[in-house]
This record gives structure tokens, sequence and C-alpha cells, in this order.
């Protein structure tokens, strides 16, 4: 029969730094974690109950990444980051947020749970529906040291224990998350700004998202943005029409009340938007 010592330590090396776990998790790592040994340890305060059933190790502190890591890995969520946080995460945000609270988009169909507000209330989750027929195309892998507090990389996690999955958005999917929330949460112009930092976008990971994305309003926003910019990427990617059978869809829609209708993508614009932006000058291309 362990000890209470060897439970200690088992429990530090089982429950990850800084990352919340389940009672069903830490339950399924030992059969020396039964329900009385639990009870016991949260007793004893070597387990901190964040919400019932869900612990972490006190003396630990909780990020919003390590959440993000716990409910990809222990609670087994679809939950992905993605948006605009993922834009910000690999330095492509045009401008960060004044607020004090942070706020992190995640895609998913699964649900945010409760004890999050409470666990972290400098920070506002916001759980978005994702892409429509896009699937896992664009999801990108990463580690998050828990102990560092930094990302590293994905490819080599194992070599420290600290390590964790991260998944979030590639830019070009990211972008097109971003272009979900268009005109009602993110504006045509910072929309615009957003692309205006985007010099180096995959053509080939943003044609296998197009063509699977089933947004209609999706595809003709990126198209009527992309063409303000001289980007090379841009060439290379098919014209709307030569997508698949969808191409652009029909009938126009309304994204600016009051706009002007764009004639070729059918989309209303504000008027402000209609004088096009300085040209980009891409030199690889010249």
């Amino acid at each position: 029969m362990p000890t209470n010592a060897d439970r200690r330590q088992l429990l530090v090396n089982l429950v990850p730094e800084g990352l919340p776990v389940t009672k069903q998790w830490l339950m399924k790592q030992s059969p020396d974690f039964d329900r009385h040994a639990l009870d016991n340890l949260l007793k004893s305060k070597q387990l901190m109950p964040l919400a019932p059933g869900v612990y972490m190790r006190p003396g630990t502190y909780l990020t919003w990444q390590g959440v993000i890591s716990a409910l990809q890995t222990i609670f087994r969520t679809e939950l992905s980051v993605g948006g605009l946080t993922a834009l910000e995460l690999q330095g492509l945000a045009h401008y960060l947020p004044l607020s004090r609270q942070r706020t992190v988009h995640l895609y998913g169909k699964d649900s945010l749970p409760a004890w999050l507000e409470m666990a972290l209330p400098d920070v506002l989750f916001i759980r978005h529906n994702r892409l429509s027929s896009i699937g896992a195309t664009g999801l990108v892998n990463r580690a998050y040291d828990t102990q560092e507090r930094s990302f590293i990389d994905a490819e080599t996690p194992g070599q420290r224990a600290s390590a964790w999955p991260f998944t979030m958005s590639s830019p070009e999917r990211a972008y097109l998350e971003v272009l979900m929330d268009v005109p009602e949460a993110i504006s045509f112009e910072h929309a615009d700004q957003l692309l205006q930092g985007m010099t180096t976008l995959s053509p080939r990971r943003m044609e296998q998202l197009l063509r699977k994305c089933a947004n209609v309003k999706v595809r003709r926003l990126f198209y009527w943005l992309a063409e303000r910019h001289s980007y090379a990427w841009l060439k290379k990617l098919p014209a709307p029409d030569k997508l698949d059978e969808m191409g652009l869809g029909s009938g126009n829609r309304v994204l600016a009340r009051g706009g002007r209708l764009d004639p070729k993508y059918r989309i209303t614009i504000p008027e402000e938007m209609w004088t096009p932006p300085a040209r980009t000058i891409d030199k690889s291309d010249s």
C-alpha cells in the first residue's frame, strides 16, 4: 500500500505544472488515485479544487495557454485557438488590445466549462463555431511549456515533462475565421489592416482552405480584400469560379447597409472602403 509520501510524489510526477485535471483523468493515471485517496489529497490541500471534479496542484500558476492545453489534451474537447488570438500569437495582429481583460477566441463545437470564468477572471474566452466543411485543414500544432510559460517546437515536446500540446489555426485559417465576424464584430477596416501584414501567406494552404470552406460570405470577402493588395501569393490562387462548382454562390449579400454593391463579388461594401489603398510593391515579384 502506498504511503502518503508516495502519493505526494506521484501527484507531482503526474499532475502537470499549472494545468487543471479532472478526477476521471487522475483515476486513470494510477490505481493509487482512488476516490478515497483523492479525498484525502483535497483535505490535506495537496490538490486545489477549481470546480467539482476539477483540480490543480497548489502553488502552480494557471495561465490561459495552460488551460487550452488541458482542454485539448485532458478534457478531450475539439476546441482550438483561432481568429484574432491565433494571428496575435503568430505576430500578425495589427494592434494589441488595451483592455486589462485578455480575450481568447476558441473555435469548435464543444461548450466552454463554467469554471473558466472564476478560475481566470482576467481572461474572456469566446467560443465560435468553426467554418463549415473545413474540418482540421489549416490547424497547426505547437507545444506550451507550463514551467517556462512559452511555446516550443511541437516536434519535440516529449523532451520536457512540462510541455503540452497546443493546437491553433494557421495564419491562413485564422484570417478566414476573422472574416466570419465581418461586419458584426470585426470592421471592414480592421480586416483590411490585418491583411496588410500578411505578405507571406501560403497560397497552397489558402487554396486548400478556400476549396473546403462552404461559407459564401467568407469566400467573397477574402477575394475582395485580397485584390486591394498586390501580394505575390494572390496570383497563385485560382480564380473564385475555378475553386469548385459553388464558386462564389449566387445572389447579392448585404454586408454594409447603405454601402455600395461590388458588381464582381456581389457584396455591399462601406462607401469609405472604395478608395483603394496604396499598392504594396512585392520586390520578390519584380
